[in-house]
Parts: structure tokens; sequence; C-alpha cells
């Protein structure tokens, strides 16, 4: 019994030992973020309402190069899937993905692509910021700062039909490429709307302040350009034309996920891809500078708390719900990041998958 007693203790200062340990590192280990404080209205719920769980998004199918490492972007031209991948390709696949060819390296990460009216493929580049990409290879930056602020995640483009701007955003002005969770936790709203004119060559900010800027799209008639606030669960809209021109609002507020791309069919529909639902844990610890902080430090030696799920909404020109596509079962495609409607199919797009993937439209829209 002597003898059994001291290794008790020992074994309880071990434990002791070990827990100061772990909340000396939370406390007291050295991180750049600074969260600043906020009230999230209550996350919509799944188990009901427009947002109800459901399994549409479990019959996608794989499309075009399989085996890639990444593609965010996507674009349909002429029957060929472009895409930008993890180490800087930007490539062209065959649907069936029989043919793969690589159109540039551009030595960062390509996240958003658009076709320019003269032919020129412009990039939207995490790293290296606003680049064309012409029809003899040869690639180009147009833009890398505004108002003397550097890029530091460009991260979606849209061009408008005359060719006269590139509407793109600056995810965060603070965190470069890979610290999106550092971004969205510390909601410093550092992101910015941004106007890129192909005539003088000069780079405007529309909209600055945003928690998080992340997919673009123009609106009908070029009447205004949505932006996703990734980080507030909401999307923006800046008006371009008409009495409203020059102010902006909100186009949808409190939604399910973390919205990540927004495109626009040409004919009445959006579509947002959501990242990953929300997190009750990062919702409740907003308010929790300190607490949120303490979370950081946790997540360099745990996984981040996002959950594995395929999420794609659709919406009317009013921000209306029109649809809703789910798939949190095992072996999703997921997180989705890009979503493009082209003829009668859904094109999703992946920041980590290793491939492309299509839906048909009919399902995508079936009550």
């Amino acid at each position: 019994m002597n003898q059994i007693a001291p290794r008790r203790f020992s074994g309880l200062r071990i434990v002791l030992l070990v827990l100061l340990a772990v909340l000396a590192f939370l406390l007291l280990m050295p991180t750049r973020v600074q969260p600043v404080a906020w009230n999230p209205a209550p996350a919509p719920s799944l188990s009901q309402g427009p947002f109800a769980e459901n399994q549409k998004l479990k019959a996608v199918q794989p499309v075009g190069a399989r085996d890639i490492d990444g593609p965010e972007a996507l674009l349909l031209e002429h029957e060929q899937l472009l895409s930008g991948l993890h180490d800087g390709r930007v490539i062209q696949s065959s649907l069936d993905g029989s043919a793969l060819k690589v159109l540039v390296n551009t030595g960062g990460r390509p996240l958003g692509l658009a076709r320019h009216p003269d032919g020129r493929l412009i990039i939207a580049d995490a790293i290296k910021g606003l680049l064309a990409l012409d029809s003899q290879g040869q690639l180009q930056t147009l833009s890398t700062e505004a108002n003397g602020l550097k890029f530091g995640f460009t991260d979606d483009v849209a061009v408008d039909a005359a060719g006269r701007y590139a509407y793109f955003s600056d995810a965060t002005s603070r965190w470069g490429y890979g610290h999106d969770g550092e971004a969205v936790i510390e909601h410093g709203a550092d992101g910015r709307l941004l106007r890129y004119d192909f005539q003088s060559g000069t780079t405007e900010v529309l909209l600055d302040r945003l928690e998080f800027a992340n997919g673009i799209a123009l609106g009908p008639d070029e009447a205004y350009v949505l932006v996703n606030e990734t980080g507030a669960y909401r999307i923006s809209r800046y008006w371009l034309k008409g009495d409203k021109a020059g102010s902006h609002d909100l186009f949808i507020d409190n939604l399910p996920g973390l919205p990540d791309n927004l495109s626009f069919n040409g004919a009445g529909r959006f579509w947002v891809a959501l990242y990953a639902p929300r997190n009750p844990l990062l919702d409740a610890t907003a308010p929790y500078p300190f607490v949120r902080k303490m979370l950081v430090r946790a997540m360099t030696v745990l996984p981040k708390p996002v959950e594995k799920r395929g999420f794609v909404l659709g919406l009317d020109t009013q921000g209306r719900v029109i649809a809703n596509l789910q798939d949190g079962s095992s072996g999703n495609y997921s997180p989705i990041t890009t979503v493009r409607e082209y003829g009668d199919a859904l094109y999703l797009g992946s920041l980590t998958a290793r491939h492309m993937a299509r839906l048909s439209l009919k399902e995508a829209l079936a009550p």
C-alpha cells in the first residue's frame, strides 16, 4: 500500500502538468489572429424549412480530368472544361477526361476564371493577383494592389459583356492564401470588392470592410454585382446602374453555411457554393475574442471544425431560395467551392477534391 500511494501521486502530478501545459498553450502561444467580436444571427435550421437536409447531390457524377488537385475555378467552353489547380496550373479538359492540356502555370493559386470578349482568359490568382492569358500563352499581370494596398488573397472575377471592366475580390488584405480559417475567425473586415478598368489599367475599390470577400457575379443587365462575404454568411450587392448606382445593400443574409463562389446563369438564376455548414461552436464564440483566440491556437494541432458536406443553393434575382442541394453521406463530393450552370447541367468544382463533378439541371431543380 505504501508503494501504491506514491505511484498514484506521481501519476496525478503528470496529469496536472499535462493539463497546465495545454492550458498555457491555449492561453499564451503567440498568434497573429486578433479576433473582433460580433453577433451572428441564429443559424437557419437544417432539419426543416428551405435548407432542410437532403441527398440531392448524391447523384453527382465525375466529369473531366481525374486525379487533379483542387479544381476550384470552372469555365465550360466548346465542350471543354477549364479549371485552376492547387499547383498553379490552369488546365483544359475534355468532358470525358480523355484529353488534358495545360494552358499555363501561374506560379500561384488560380481561383477564379473569366473570359474577356477579346479572347483573353482573366485569372484571379490568390497569390499573384489579377492576371490575363492571351491566345499565344503569354501571361500578363494586370493588377496587384488598389489604393496603395496590395492584395492579400485575390479570389474570384467576372468580366462585363463590353470587356471594359473586370470585377474581382480581394478576400483579405491581412492574410494570404491558405489562411482562410484565420481570416474568417478573426472577422477583421479587411476584404474588398474591386473593379479593374481594361482601358486605363487602373483598379478601383467599390466596397471595403467586407468579411472575406469571395465569389463574384454580375446580375441581370449588369445592373449590379454580387459578392459573397464568407465570414458573415451573406451576399452583398453593389449597384452599377440606375437610381441606386454607387450604393450597396444585402442580397441575402444569414445563410446556413459559408458561401464560397457564385455564378449567374444569365436567365434568372444565381448559384452559390457553400464550403460547409455553419459551425455552432464558432457562432457561439463569435462575441468572445479571447475564446476564439484559444480556438485558433487549438486548430494549429487539431483538425478544423468543418463538416464534410456537399452544399449548393440556387437563388432567384430577388435573393429567394429556389434550390437546396446537399449531401452529407459518406464519400460525398465536398467541399463544393464552385458551381456553374451550362446547358442542362450544373458543373461543380472543389478547392481540395481530385476531380470535377456534374449534376443534371432537372435533378437540381426538382421539388
